[in-house]
């Protein structure tokens, strides 16, 4: 994919609750806006990069952009794990992500458990792949980008 890596920005919004209750993988969902502006060639599937909400400390995330197929989604959606633990829900905040890799395209499952075991295992390579030297390195320009300056783009 040409334009990765990939920087967007929005506000937190309410998705259709099953990260958390139903899966135990807790996700920050982006409102429509922001995922009717994601570049065409930035295809339906699993991706890795980083994440900070309102301007903190910045995490490894994995994040799922698609129809997820399992549940038979009408809506697109962009979900962000935020591969940390949060004490409280940040619905509302500013969530930045920078996108840097594709890991799977988005499929269907048989059962929730073989859902869950795909997350965890997206997890896992996900933070193998950020612990890459190239990967930290950008993480550190992600740290100097995320002024309020930089809307959505490349």
């Amino acid at each position: 994919m040409k334009t990765l890596p990939f920087f967007c920005r929005g506000k937190v919004v309410r998705g259709f609750g099953r990260g958390s209750k139903e899966l135990g993988i807790p996700t920050a969902n982006f409102a429509d806006a922001v995922v009717e502006r994601l570049p065409p060639d930035i295809s339906t599937g699993v991706y890795f990069g980083w994440a900070s909400v309102g301007g903190g400390d910045v995490h490894k995330m994995v994040m799922s952009i698609g129809w997820n197929p399992f549940y038979k989604n009408t809506k697109k959606s962009m979900e962000a794990h935020l591969i940390h633990r949060f004490k409280e829900d940040f619905y509302g905040k500013v969530l930045n992500v920078l996108i840097l890799g594709y890991i799977r395209p988005e499929k269907s499952f048989n059962s929730l458990e073989s859902l869950v075991t795909a997350i965890h295992s997206d997890i896992e390579e996900a933070k193998r792949r950020l612990d890459s030297q190239e990967c930290r390195k950008l993480r550190d320009e992600f740290l100097i980008q995320t002024t309020d300056h930089i809307l959505n783009g490349h």
